[in-house]
């Protein structure tokens, strides 16, 4: 993710200024009406604490911090067409890439969560948030099905199902060059390098990360693959596919390449793209799956074009 920060520090001359005239004129080559959307979105901090109010006064010594995420400054919001399935115990969505699950520096609104909590709100319970479990999260870049606990009753076995594995993700990849076999399985101890802010394996001290993988497609410099998540560490295919000598498409961070084939991959070319597990009441199996996105179809197809 490509972040901006602008640091800032009030002098005694501008104090009493509102927060958003204060930034817009700080010399951070905003406007104050995006300076508004900005904080509006969260993305301000005042002396380490978000603040979200555009008239609050700055004070003489306060330490400000302007994230950015270069993403619309327009909240996102779920539609209809972004819903899989819906009861009263569970919700499945289809989630589009370049955009944030939980909360980051850069913004709490327009957050997938945050427009979950919209969406599900009782129109005549306007103060009382809807309750929420988060039993599975997709990194930013990432796109296509995460399932939601909705009902207090779900949320238990949401979790153990999700816990124990007792679930089927599937996901396609677009890699660089293809592994030396068509099938096979990746068996790691993954552990995080903060001075990277990555991951990787590890000969101890890691978590255990499980991947299998099978070629769907071959190219000259690329291929498709489908992949089975039997653990869920964080990064897990980025960088099982990365040691491989097959970093996804896209993926700057673990050594992929954002302009390939004559297209910019402004994300890792990674979809989630079927789920299945049994309902957490009923016991029922529900099979879900999502379309390639547009992305991906795009440069698969020019690929193909090319042999």
């Amino acid at each position: 993710m490509k972040w901006t920060v602008h640091r800032l520090s009030v002098r005694e001359a501008d104090a009493g200024q509102r927060l958003d005239r204060y930034i817009a004129g700080a010399g951070v080559e905003l406007s104050r009406t995006q300076v508004k959307k900005i904080i509006d979105l969260g993305g301000v901090h005042v002396n380490g604490r978000r603040l979200r109010n555009c008239s609050s006064v700055v004070a003489a010594a306060d330490k400000i911090e302007v994230y950015l995420d270069h993403q619309s400054l327009e909240p996102f919001r779920l539609a209809e067409q972004d819903i899989v399935f819906r009861d009263d115990y569970l919700i499945v969505i289809n989630k589009p890439a370049l955009l944030d699950v939980q909360p980051t520096h850069a913004r709490y609104k327009g957050t997938l969560y945050e427009a979950l909590q919209i969406y599900l709100q009782n129109p005549f319970r306007r103060h009382a948030k809807p309750d929420i479990g988060m039993v599975q999260r997709l990194d930013r870049g990432t796109s296509g099905l995460l399932a939601f606990s909705i009902h207090p009753r779900a949320h238990k076995e949401m979790t153990r199902i999700f816990l124990e594995h007792d679930i089927d993700k599937r996901y396609l990849a677009v890699v660089h060059n293809a592994p030396s076999t068509d099938r096979g399985e990746i068996r790691s101890l993954l552990a995080r390098s903060r001075k990277e802010n990555r991951v990787h394996s590890v000969s101890k001290g890691g978590k255990e990360a499980i991947t299998r993988f099978r070629v769907v497609k071959t190219f000259t410099a690329a291929s498709v693959l489908e992949l089975e998540l039997i653990t869920g560490r964080s990064h897990q295919i980025r960088a099982h596919m990365a040691e491989q000598g097959c970093p996804l498409v896209g993926d700057l961070r673990y050594g992929g390449k954002v302009e390939f084939a004559d297209h910019i991959c402004r994300r890792p070319l990674l979809h989630a793209r079927s789920l299945a597990f049994k309902h957490p009441l009923s016991g029922k199996l529900l099979e879900f799956s999502s379309p390639v996105p547009r992305d991906m179809h795009s440069l698969i197809t020019s690929l193909e074009g090319t042999q």
